[in-house]
């Protein structure tokens, strides 16, 4: 069975503790690309990352989308939205359907 974890500033993702989900307070590039990696190895099939921190590391965050597990999954922090997670989602809608439907 896969788990869910999320990665990204502690005052971010503390709330999701409180549903049951992983937490993975982070700090700079090295760690959220070492923490990334070492949930991609242990079977976390979904890892939620806030988009100040997967900003940090686009390399990591392309490599993963080529995979099917775990899926990556950016969203806003507390201090708001970057609009990446938004912008992916449109992208992958276009795809899928051949025009922006959103």
């Amino acid at each position: 069975m896969y788990k869910i974890g999320v990665i990204g500033d502690k005052d971010s993702i503390l709330p999701f503790k409180a549903l049951g989900i992983d937490v993975f307070p982070v700090v700079g590039p090295e760690e959220t690309r070492k923490t990334l990696d070492t949930l991609a190895m242990k079977k976390y099939g979904v890892v939620f990352i806030t988009e100040q921190s997967a900003v940090l590391i686009p390399e990591s965050i392309e490599r993963y989308n080529k995979e099917i597990v775990p899926a990556v999954i950016l969203i806003p922090s507390n201090q708001g939205s970057l609009n990446i997670g938004l912008d992916r989602i449109n992208e992958n809608v276009e795809k899928a359907v051949g025009s922006n439907i959103l």
